[in-house]
């Protein structure tokens, strides 16, 4: 059919649509059956049958609209500018092509795949609803969409979309795999781990899905299980350098010679993802580290986390510039005016630094009858985002809050959190480290909330960052003197409201609780109105999930370990300590 002809069809159906769908279908008809296929005649196909009530072929329509679209000469340079990870290209022409075609699923799609990648998770959230409201059936858009709620830590709703998923295609190993994960989000385990095994069974082999299943057996203690999944996904991927990282971020496996040739051999590959490359070099590192290579673990560390910190640019002064905010509204008078607030006293923060004993702090308080460990949760950033999104800025927004305000902010965390509880204990904990920078908006919304600072020596604390890669976040900790400046930010906040708010903060040493863990978990328990149980110092014996890289060594009883392991790197941390100033000079453990 040539232009004309088909305008003037297009035109003829769009007319017709709204009080005649039948006769739109009918004038569509020749333009349905071309090749390649008519997108803009399927999409209107698509809005006739839904029109007529004929659903099933109606989202027939849709995806042939959406398999039409993907022959378009502009979609495609968008998606080959997508995936070369051209944004600054992608986006104009998405924008452009969706101004033109308001309705083009695909599009909306890859608008909303592109959001997701630079984080405007909201953005990408909002697209795909769209797309799925233009087409309920397209399979992959509900599937980007669970994966965005996962993401944002809504996990009943990712869940939910999952569900509808995997009725429809109960074959498809991305949904299970997705499912599972989002399963150990939410403390279910054991369904996780079914689920995981049940996707395992079934050919071909799935180094990713290998990798995820080792993950969650670490969690949950099986560490021989954990390792020998992480061997398998090795076999069947020996440059997938995430899973070299997992083997060594579980702090107990020694790398053999084999695996370090292994891991060298992988690095000179010419088509290794940069994600696969920082990976192996932490690895790496970690091997020659053990083997008392420990120029060579350092210059591999410092390649690592260059190449890290190119992909997730920090600026520490905004951090500072945060602590300013945060230490000119906390005033004493401030503090005295923030009265009420939401009065449950049933969550425990522990904050500091990541790597600064944490984990062991939540592991001793876990061990307790009264206090549920849970993990790092999400959930006070992302109620600081949001009120920081007010045109005033956070620190307004917040000076700005009344009572009742506050009291249902309170309540809105407690409910947040309710589906990581699964006992009936009274205390609970967070162990989010970043929530030092957010210790006046727990106490102005949560003021019978307990707060542990947990800190470590800021040499030890600094290279055990340096040394280490996240999951997620953490921008501040790969580059030594942004580490540095975090920790002095940290440390000054924390001397801060030690003076307004005294007595709001328990403050645990590591190194005093490795030198006397009885008289340090006795104090803390008190500070914490708790009775003192034994089970406490027992707790390695504690069987519970723990979710962070200090999972296997929680597992083991108090040691030394850990302490002044800077040492060996002492020649290489000059930008570390001259960043760190005062604070590295004046730490004292109270005695």
């Amino acid at each position: 059919m040539n232009g004309t002809r088909r305008a003037a069809a297009l035109a003829q159906a769009r007319q017709l649509l709204a009080d005649n769908p039948a006769a739109a279908l009918a004038a569509l008809r020749p333009l349905t059956r071309t090749d390649p296929p008519d997108a803009d005649a399927w999409r209107l196909a698509g809005r006739a049958l839904r029109a007529l009530g004929r659903v099933a072929e109606a989202e027939q329509a849709e995806l042939a609209a959406i398999d039409a679209a993907a022959h378009d000469p502009e979609l495609q340079r968008a998606a080959l500018a997508l995936a070369d990870n051209r944004l600054g290209e992608a986006e104009p022409r998405l924008k452009a092509r969706l101004k033109a075609i308001p309705t083009d699923v695909a599009a909306i799609r890859m608008l909303a795949e592109l959001a997701g990648r630079i984080g405007r998770h909201r953005d990408a959230e909002n697209l795909l609803r769209r797309a799925l409201e233009l087409a309920p059936a397209f399979h992959a858009a509900r599937s980007n969409l669970a994966t965005v709620l996962h993401r944002q830590n809504r996990t009943p709703e990712a869940l939910a979309e999952l569900d509808t998923l995997i009725a429809a295609e109960p074959e498809h190993l991305g949904h299970a795999n997705l499912r599972a994960a989002a399963l150990t989000k939410v403390g279910e385990f054991d369904e996780a781990l079914t689920l995981y095994e049940t996707v395992l069974e079934k050919p071909p082999g799935h180094p990713r899905i290998w990798m995820s299943y080792g993950h969650a057996l670490k969690t949950v203690g099986r560490s021989e299980d954990s390792v020998a999944a992480y061997r398998k996904a090795i076999a069947l991927q020996p440059s997938l350098g995430e899973v070299w990282w997992s083997l060594a971020n579980l702090k107990t496996v020694r790398f053999a010679q084999a695996d370090v040739v292994a891991m060298r051999a992988a690095l000179t590959g010419a088509d290794l993802a940069e994600e696969d490359r920082f990976h192996l070099h932490f690895a790496l590192a970690k091997a020659l580290e053990d083997a008392g290579e420990s120029d060579d673990a350092f210059d591999n560390y410092l390649v690592a986390n260059r190449l890290r910190r190119a992909d997730l640019p920090y600026d520490a002064m905004e951090t500072s510039r945060a602590v300013d905010r945060t230490i000119a509204l906390f005033t004493p008078e401030f503090v005295s005016s923030l009265t009420d607030g939401c009065a449950a006293p049933d969550p425990i923060f522990i904050v500091g630094l990541p790597r600064s004993g944490s984990t062991l702090i939540e592991q001793i308080l876990a061990c307790h009858s009264q206090v549920e460990g849970t993990m790092e949760l999400p959930d006070i950033p992302a109620m600081v985002s949001r009120l920081a999104s007010d045109e005033r800025g956070f620190s307004a927004k917040l000076a700005a809050l009344s009572a009742d305000e506050r009291r249902a902010l309170g309540e809105e965390f407690l409910a947040r959190t309710r589906i990581q509880r699964k006992s009936h204990k009274p205390f609970f904990i967070d162990k989010l480290p970043n929530n030092w920078a957010h210790v006046g908006f727990i106490k102005a919304i949560l003021p019978d909330a307990k707060i542990v600072d947990a800190r470590r020596h800021p040499l030890d604390c600094g290279v055990s960052n340096f040394r280490q890669h996240f999951a997620r976040g953490q921008a501040f900790s790969y580059d030594l003197a942004d580490i540095g400046t975090y920790y002095s930010d940290y440390v000054r906040l924390m001397a801060h409201f030690d003076v307004v708010m005294p007595g709001a903060v328990t403050r645990v040493f590591h190194e005093a609780l490795v030198a006397d863990p009885e008289a340090e978990v006795r104090a803390l328990l008190a500070a914490l109105g708790l009775d003192f149980e034994d089970d406490c110092l027992r707790f390695h014996e504690n069987t519970r999930a723990v979710r962070t890289a200090s999972s296997e060594q929680v597992r083991r009883p108090v040691n030394r370990d850990g302490l002044g392991q800077w040492r060996r790197y002492d020649a290489h941390l000059g930008p570390l300590r001259e960043a760190l100033g005062r604070v590295l000079t004046d730490y004292a453990i109270p005695t």
